[in-house]
């Protein structure tokens, strides 16, 4: 179990799938939606959580003021378990899940989104991810922002053309890369990059 930090279901526990997934801890999501509120990227929001897992990174989003969210996630238990999460929380008519590959949903579609929330396996390929990134990079709104979560062994986020990177920080053996579609919105927060 994990619970949403804040807003609306703030302190509501989520289920997590049983293995296969590495939930993101409540220290790294506090400092990441800390800094998107303080942009203000999250009130009204359409979001994207690609390699969603449990949902957690969508939901605490939606709880925080976001209009809607789209889950990504290929694993069927792990969908499972963010459809029952969306069910528990009472949060349907504002979500929609997508069992498939990040790559293959990209694919396919003009849907828009404000912000992205990626997460994929720390040991995806950097050329997968990149992939996944190009795609992803034409779908986010002129002055909407990406987030990733990844292994801070990994280096630098691979950032395809089209999203600029603006800051990154480690937290132990994860690290959190932001870029934007346009410069600004996510620029200023002192000590990182």
């Amino acid at each position: 179990m994990t619970r949403i930090i804040a807003g609306e279901w703030g302190g509501r526990r989520i289920a997590v799938p049983p293995r296969g997934t590495r939930p993101t801890t409540d220290r790294v999501r506090e400092a990441v939606f800390s800094r998107l509120d303080h942009a203000d990227l999250l009130r009204g929001a359409r979001v994207l959580d690609l390699f969603a897992g449990s949902g957690a990174l969508g939901l605490e989003a939606l709880s925080r003021g976001a209009a809607s969210a789209t889950f990504v996630e290929a694993d069927a238990r792990a969908a499972g378990v963010i459809r029952g999460n969306v069910r528990d929380l009472g949060a349907g008519g504002r979500v929609q899940v997508a069992k498939e590959r990040a790559a293959t949903f990209l694919s396919r579609g003009d849907q828009e989104w404000d912000l992205a929330l990626a997460d994929p396996p720390y040991d995806i390929p950097a050329t997968d991810l990149a992939a996944v990134l190009a795609a992803l990079a034409p779908r986010i709104v002129p002055g909407g922002a990406v987030v990733l979560e990844w292994s801070a062994r990994a280096g630098d986020a691979p950032w395809p053309a089209g999203l600029e990177p603006v800051a990154s920080k480690a937290y132990g053996e994860t690290a959190i890369h932001y870029a934007e579609a346009v410069p600004g919105a996510l620029e200023g927060d002192p000590g990182e990059r």
